[in-house]
């Protein structure tokens, strides 16, 4: 199993609206493309210089044939959809992650 990991900071001025539309909207989105399982959002809670809100959301997907088809069929019209609606108010990176164990 992999995490698909997008570290994002999100400007104070839009957090809120930013928050609801990822919860109702981004992140379903996400998970009906049916490359994800399922998803988690956690709050960073270390306070960034840049100022901001920092959250992570962590996709779980089977394999990394599942995730590149994400990325070929379906993460260019969510990245544009962020960007259109918060251009200029966030910065994101993504990281894979790979699961070694859980207890």
């Amino acid at each position: 199993m992999l995490i698909y990991n997008v570290t994002i900071n999100i400007d104070e001025e839009v957090h809120h609206d930013w928050l609801q539309w990822m919860k109702e909207t981004h992140i379903p989105d996400m998970i009906a493309t049916g490359k994800f399982t399922n998803a988690r959002m956690v709050k960073v809670l270390v306070e960034e210089e840049m100022g901001g809100i920092t959250y992570s959301v962590q996709y779980f997907t089977q394999d990394r044939a599942t995730l590149e088809r994400y990325y070929k069929e379906d993460s260019e019209r969510l990245r544009a959809d962020a960007q259109r609606r918060y251009a200029d108010k966030f910065v994101a990176f993504r990281t894979e992650l790979e699961i070694v164990s859980e207890h």
